[in-house]
């Protein structure tokens, strides 16, 4: 399926009288009461809706992912409260949907779904829950570029059942993007992080002809370690990528760490070692990366000119182990001269989490 800018939509296709489905990115930051704290990620897609709106779509129904629910409902991950902040911000009706699928949605011109992650099928990209979500509209419009890249049902599988386009804001990110990546000023280093290196194979290969080094980070290293015959005791490792990774790293731009912070299970309070590449005792898991590997990839990158960054450096989700990430962010925050771009909704959650997103494209 082509997939259109909003305007070509309207253009070809026509978007009055049409039930449009758009997938936001409202994963926002909310305190220990479950108050909204930071509304940017809302507020930024307020311009695809209102063209919508403008050029006369029958409904509007939007949908997103708000935490992390495991596959079922659980109470504390509604996207009620982003209902109702979408309707302050849009100054409109916002009907709220109690679930994402089998329901009948109500005639309001605005809605959103119950939080798409409430059911396993979104992160399995499952085609009969994308046809589910798929049923509620004529035309399909993402604006969530901060979760592209992940196979998800909402943003891929129901790609193929729609026609579609990408909304304001994604166009607004591609367009910024392609401009810088396609004719970068040197050096250009991208640091690349995340769990899988099955999710990054494509970008890998897109940049390694474009740039001076590429840093890895995230659990994504080990599948290179098992390549290089080393022990990667619990850590994640993908065997069908392990060639691949082989073959990779026989390319000098691919930077990889050389210590790492490890423990014996992911979870708060257990204890930690760092420990150099070849020291992974078999039992440990690998969860960041280390002291010696932080200030070498900041040597690298103190002197680029131009940075993309993609996904975590460790499991940020706890804090023990979220320190590379967040030096990574404070040491670009702090360079002058060099044009960042952080692309990826990790990596953005992290910048914002810090009060640094002023600081980035």
């Amino acid at each position: 399926m082509e997939y259109w800018t909003l305007n070509a939509l309207e253009h070809d296709v026509g978007i009055k009288g049409r039930r449009v489905l758009v997938r936001a990115d409202f994963n926002v930051p909310v305190d220990a009461k479950g108050n909204i704290t930071d509304d940017k990620r809302i507020r930024e897609v307020l311009p695809t809706l209102n063209y919508l709106l403008e050029h006369g779509a029958a409904q509007v129904i939007v949908m997103c992912h708000f935490g992390r629910p495991k596959g079922a409902p659980d109470p504390q991950y509604s996207t009620a409260g982003i209902a109702r902040r979408l309707s302050e911000l849009l100054g409109k009706p916002v009907a709220h949907v109690p679930d994402c699928i089998d329901v009948s949605l109500p005639e309001d011109k605005i809605v959103l779904l119950e939080n798409l992650r409430f059911h396993a099928g979104e992160e399995k990209n499952d085609p009969a829950f994308a046809g589910k979500l798929a049923s509620h509209a004529d035309l399909m419009v993402d604006d969530a570029f901060g979760v592209s890249h992940r196979a998800h049902a909402s943003n891929n599988a129901v790609k193929t059942l729609l026609p579609g386009a990408m909304g304001l804001l994604f166009e607004k990110e591609i367009v910024t993007m392609g401009k810088v990546l396609e004719q970068p000023k040197h050096p250009f280093i991208a640091l690349l992080g995340g769990a899988k290196i099955s999710t990054k194979i494509a970008m890998i290969e897109h940049l390694l002809p474009k740039v001076d080094a590429i840093l890895l980070g995230g659990a994504m290293i080990f599948t290179f370690y098992r390549a290089m015959g080393l022990e990667t005791g619990t850590s994640l490792v993908e065997p069908d990528f392990v060639g691949l990774a082989a073959q990779l790293r026989s390319n000098r731009k691919i930077v990889l760490p050389t210590d790492i912070v490890i423990a014996p299970k992911i979870a708060e309070g257990v204890e930690t070692r760092i420990v150099s590449l070849d020291q992974m005792p078999k039992e440990w898991i690998g969860l960041d990366i280390g002291p010696v590997t932080l200030e070498h990839f900041k040597s690298i990158l103190a002197d680029a000119e131009t940075i993309f960054w993609n996904g975590p450096m460790g499991y940020q989700e706890l804090e023990a182990f979220e320190h590379g990430t967040r030096a990574v962010a404070e040491m670009l925050a702090g360079l002058r001269g060099a044009t960042t771009i952080i692309g990826g909704g990790d990596s953005a959650a992290e910048i914002e989490k810090l009060g640094l997103q002023e600081k980035f494209t």
